[in-house]
């Protein structure tokens, strides 16, 4: 009995949780209009690219934008380069990118492989900050950017099945912040208090 209450209190904090960053990370992007930003600058890079006859540019941008930015290999390997100037896992992360951005431009078009500009402004910010990342960057933040980052990975899918933006993945990005930021306060929460 103690055993099946143990796992199922803790596969209902898992759920809360996780609907609790969906939630609030989405409400975020929206009220910081995220979806509409990367739009606008989908459009400018539209016309910069002289891909104004391109209608399925702005599609395209828009989905693989986030599809590159999630996950926890963007953030570990990020910092990682910031702190200890290890690129290896930056690397790694490119690679696969680019064999994902090839596939998505082969099908979608050129509107992908604009997405390098976000993926690089996300991923050059963390580095920057690395810094001050570092203690909040926890093995659970670490479990929870991946499950978040595959969720959001799942809502990209949900969009190319159906050949519309149904789901403003731009505007659930802050889940990410959510993710990291409730891990380390139920770390601190559920540390023993130090001994004075």
């Amino acid at each position: 009995l103690s055993l099946f209450s143990f796992l199922f209190v803790g596969r209902v904090r898992w759920v809360k949780g996780t609907v609790f960053r969906l939630r609030g990370g989405s409400i975020l992007g929206g009220a910081l209009g995220l979806e509409g930003r990367l739009e606008r600058f989908g459009v400018w890079l539209r016309k910069r690219a002289g891909a104004d006859g391109d209608s399925g540019f702005l599609n395209a941008f828009l989905t693989a934008s986030p599809t590159v930015c999630i996950g926890a290999m963007a953030v570990v390997g990020a910092i990682n380069d910031g702190l200890f100037g290890d690129i290896s896992l930056l690397v790694t992360k490119s690679i696969l990118d680019a064999i994902i951005i090839m596939v998505m431009a082969a099908t979608m078009g050129k509107g992908c492989i604009f997405s390098a500009i976000p993926v690089a402004l996300f991923q050059g910010l963390v580095t920057l900050f690395a810094r001050f990342l570092q203690p909040v960057m926890t093995a659970q933040a670490t479990s929870n950017l991946a499950l978040t980052g595959s969720i959001l990975v799942f809502c990209v899918g949900v969009n190319l099945v159906w050949d519309k933006q149904h789901l403003k993945v731009a505007n659930m990005l802050p889940t990410l912040i959510f993710a990291v930021a409730l891990a380390f306060v139920l770390l601190r929460r559920e540390s023993p208090p130090e001994n004075l």
